[in-house]
């Protein structure tokens, strides 16, 4: 069991009514819960929450329309998105309560200043390296488009300049990481075909493709939903059309594909997650056809070089720079 999950057991007496769970993790919580439901945007919790507890969870990046008397939010990483789901929610529900949860090191302490806008916030508990907030929404506040939160940003590639659009949530959020930087740099020469944008994030990647080799298919993954709601934003400021689609990791990728292009998450709130990238390059080839490319941009320190060419082939460094390291290799 989640330890925030522990922390909202330890006073079962408040959530036993219709409670909206927002950002809840795919543990036991519902079954423990069983009035209550949640609103999910990781696609891998989805569907770990969708097989235990069929239609008790609600995927996507606005809040489920359902009714609800109450609603915990779990912290989410990004101060951005706590402020668009805790104005979301509060929005319903004037005169009751709201909750925020979350562990200290993500900063629950400071995130509960957050609550601030809609009343008094007070602590409830404190335990298993968590906290619980509590405030009584004294006036509900307008709900807030999740548009109107977006950020926009311009990159001056060769074709022309790039709009981006980015939503809170979103990684590197309105702005480009030194690592897609580099990986834009180096787009030459992709094979015909199928490109896969890999954790495309606000799909500065995939758009930036399908832009430059027009003919060719291009498909956007990502884990979350905020992500996959930037790449579509920002593939139709660009006129562009692709395929966005959200899953946990390259099991979800199509088959078939010429190309994947990665730059690829390490973090998952404040805990450092290897395990996407490691599977993704474990199982390129089963998705590339043969001659397929895997081109992968990260940090020098990780040591993808030894998987890449124990999975799919030999690994060529096609350019370093800032502390990223391309990688390419191809299936034979």
């Amino acid at each position: 069991m989640d330890p925030r999950s522990e922390v909202l057991l330890r006073q079962a007496e408040l959530f036993q009514g219709s409670v909206l769970l927002a950002g809840l993790p795919a543990d036991d919580l519902l079954g423990r819960l069983p009035d209550a439901h949640g609103w999910c945007w990781h696609a891998g919790d989805q569907a770990a929450l969708d097989a235990r507890f069929a239609e008790r969870s609600h995927f996507g990046v606005n809040a489920p329309e359902r009714e609800f008397e109450t609603a915990v939010v779990f912290l989410p990483k990004s101060k951005d998105l706590t402020d668009y789901i805790l104005n979301a929610l509060a929005s319903r529900l004037a005169g009751r309560e709201l909750y925020l949860v979350g562990e200290k090191r993500s900063g629950i302490e400071g995130a509960a200043k957050q609550l601030n806008p809609f009343g008094k916030p007070r602590k409830l508990d404190s335990a298993r390296h968590c906290q619980l907030w509590l405030v009584t929404v004294a006036t509900a506040p307008q709900a807030k488009s999740l548009e109107s939160l977006a950020q926009t940003y311009e990159l001056p590639l060769a074709e022309g300049p790039l709009k981006v659009i980015s939503l809170p949530g979103v990684f590197s959020h309105g702005r480009l990481d030194r690592g897609s930087a580099l990986l834009l740099e180096h787009l030459d020469k992709l094979p015909s075909g199928h490109l896969l944008d890999f954790g495309c994030g606000a799909g500065v990647l995939g758009a930036a493709v399908k832009r430059r080799y027009p003919h060719n298919q291009v498909t956007l993954l990502d884990v979350d939903a905020f992500a996959a709601a930037s790449s579509r934003l920002t593939l139709a400021a660009n006129g562009l059309e692709a395929d966005v689609i959200t899953g946990d990791g390259i099991d979800a990728a199509p088959m078939g594909l010429s190309a994947i292009l990665s730059n690829p998450p390490f973090h998952v709130g404040v805990h450092t997650d290897y395990f996407a990238t490691e599977n993704l390059l474990r199982k390129a080839a089963k998705h590339l056809k043969n001659g397929g490319e895997l081109r992968l941009v990260a940090n020098s320190f990780l040591k993808y070089q030894p998987l890449i060419e124990e999975h799919l082939g030999v690994c060529a460094i096609k350019a370093e720079g800032q502390g990223f390291r391309i990688y390419r290799a191809k299936r034979g």
